[in-house]
């Protein structure tokens, strides 16, 4: 599987890598186990430096429903994106469907700069 995680219940983290092609189930299966794990509230980071969404239109518009749809349950936490020079832009509009969502959200281009930065908000 292109998607590894873990779930920190004490840290209130969960820690997402991507190596390889990342698909539309592959979030789906994530999303649900943080479902599962009361983890909506955690803080999340999303390492995806080495991993690539093979996604279309319709793919990402149905992932941001679903993600959308999770607000209804509770707080959402915190989100840090780091992607690769070349998926920046691409990361940035995916996040921007998104923006609608009561939560901080960023995009970065460095995992250090992602941890320091959620490190510094509340758990």
């Amino acid at each position: 599987m292109p998607l590894h995680w873990t779930i920190d219940p004490q840290q209130r983290l969960a820690t997402a890598t991507a190596d390889g092609d990342v698909t539309r189930a592959d979030i789906e299966t994530f999303h649900e186990e943080l479902r599962q794990a009361g983890g909506f509230g955690y803080r999340k980071l999303f390492d995806a430096v080495r991993g690539t969404f093979v996604m279309d239109a319709e793919d990402l518009m149905a992932l941001g429903v679903r993600l959308r749809a999770s607000h209804d349950e509770g707080p959402i936490g915190p989100l840090a994106v780091v992607v690769s020079d070349d998926q920046f832009e691409k990361a940035a509009h995916v996040l921007g469907m998104l923006a609608a969502a009561d939560r901080k959200m960023r995009v970065f281009r460095e995992l250090a700069q992602a941890r320091k930065w959620l490190e510094g908000l509340p758990r």
